[in-house]
């Protein structure tokens, strides 16, 4: 294809893919209130008595249009994977087609993984982190401020499980081997720890171990999927 015709399926895919965000941000709209219910649940949970406030006039109304959005992205995951799918399908060679529709479901399943994970993990790095104010000092978390740091928290745990798929594409492109990843476990538990110690915010061993150990997981069954599908 001319550079035309590429920009102009390029803007083609861009104006669906913000169309469905923007009808899945009005479908996250209509049902804020449970969304927000649900993500603030991990803070009632560590703070039983506390409650998320808002300090500014349109802090409440600025909330929850951070919400939509972010509920509309999520909700439009789908429709975005596709436009980015058939934007690039003219690209790919037959045998190239057939890896992408398990990569894209691996994709999603393990980004969908980790997200719950870490929504889990999201009370035990709240306790950690409110626990060192003591009895002197009494919660007041703005909800403008708690979501931001939710969202980014679920989202860290979501985006690190993607990352046996990148040692799979490095493999496929030679760059690695399983012999590889086999014979340096020691270097992969050291990166694991400390990649998991910087994406995790709260930083409390436990938290930590809800994200490194499944990681390390992930890790070794790279592995033979590697050796295994690829040589097939």
């Amino acid at each position: 294809m001319p550079v035309m015709e590429h920009l102009v399926e390029f803007r083609l895919r861009l104006v669906k893919a913000l169309i469905a965000v923007g009808v899945g941000s009005l479908v996250a709209f209509l049902f804020n209130e449970q969304i927000l219910t649900l993500l603030a649940r991990p803070y009632h949970l560590a703070v039983p008595d506390g409650t998320l406030a808002f300090f500014r006039p349109m802090e409440a109304f600025s909330t929850i249009m951070r919400l939509s959005v972010f509920g509309g992205v999520i909700l439009a995951s789908p429709v975005v994977l596709y436009q980015i799918w058939r934007f690039t399908t003219p690209a790919l060679k037959t045998n190239e087609k057939r890896w992408a529709y398990p990569i894209v479901a691996v994709l999603a399943f393990l980004f969908i993984s980790g997200a719950l994970i870490g929504y889990f993990a999201l009370e035990r790095g709240l306790v950690f982190l409110l626990e060192f104010g003591g009895d002197a000092l009494t919660p007041v978390v703005g909800a403008d401020f708690y979501l931001k740091f939710a969202t980014r928290f679920i989202l860290a745990f979501g985006i690190a499980f993607e990352f046996p798929v990148f040692l799979f594409a490095a493999a496929a492109a030679g760059a690695i081997s399983s012999r590889d990843l086999a014979s340096n476990r020691r270097w992969a538990v050291l990166v694991i720890a400390v990649a998991a110690a910087i994406i995790t915010p709260s930083g409390d061993p436990m938290t930590l171990m809800l994200l490194a150990v499944p990681l390390y997981v992930l890790f070794e069954l790279s592995i033979p999927a590697i050796r295994f599908i690829l040589k097939r």
